[in-house]
């Protein structure tokens, strides 16, 4: 998964430490090798070092501070729903029809789950799981649930599903939900 920056941001950070250093070691070899330059050129080579350790100075208290990062809020929060979506479902095919907003197929899947249950085709835990995924994205696709599923839900739902419905309701929009989700399924593709 891409760091959304932070990888980049310390590696950013650490360049600018070794170019610190760097150019603290320039200076302290102009000043041993201060003899064997002339008066104009001992000047300039530390007028430009000077400044140079300005500027890094300067770009690395804006990042020790947090000014400057390669990590945006929108970034952020992308990460936050990306942690919410994985950690909330595990089934592709739930996560491929909830990007689609594709309420019909969901209630057609879960219908198909319910045979197969019956008939043992299918594993209590594996049902559980994967109808607690799709009475989610119907609820956050604003299905009505009927008072049966609702208790299921609330008696089944974990910390995963919890945290996905905060996170996505944080969000005030459901088409960042909707996005995030579609680039999900994408990715599950590769």
């Amino acid at each position: 998964m891409a760091s959304r920056g932070t990888t980049e941001t310390s590696k950013l950070k650490q360049n600018l430490e070794e170019q610190l250093d760097r150019l603290m070691q320039q200076l302290q070899d102009l000043e041993e090798c201060r003899e064997e330059l002339d008066a104009d050129e001992y000047e300039e080579t530390k007028k430009e070092t000077l400044e140079q350790l300005s500027e890094i100075n300067d770009s690395l208290k804006k990042i020790m501070s947090g000014d400057m990062t390669l990590v945006d809020e929108l970034s952020g929060m992308q990460l936050a729903i990306q942690a919410a979506i994985s950690q909330a479902f595990k089934t592709p095919e739930v996560i491929r029809m909830f990007a689609k907003k594709q309420p019909r197929q969901l209630r057609t899947r879960l219908a198909e789950m319910d045979r197969d249950l019956m008939v043992g085709k299918l594993g209590r835990d594996l049902y559980t799981q994967q109808k607690v995924e799709i009475l989610t994205a119907l609820r956050k696709l604003g299905e009505e649930l009927t008072p049966d599923d609702e208790v299921f839900l609330s008696a089944n739902a974990g910390t995963a599903l919890s945290q996905f419905e905060r996170v996505s309701t944080d969000l005030g929009s459901g088409d960042k939900v909707f996005a995030l989700a579609s680039f999900e399924v994408e990715k599950a593709k590769q």
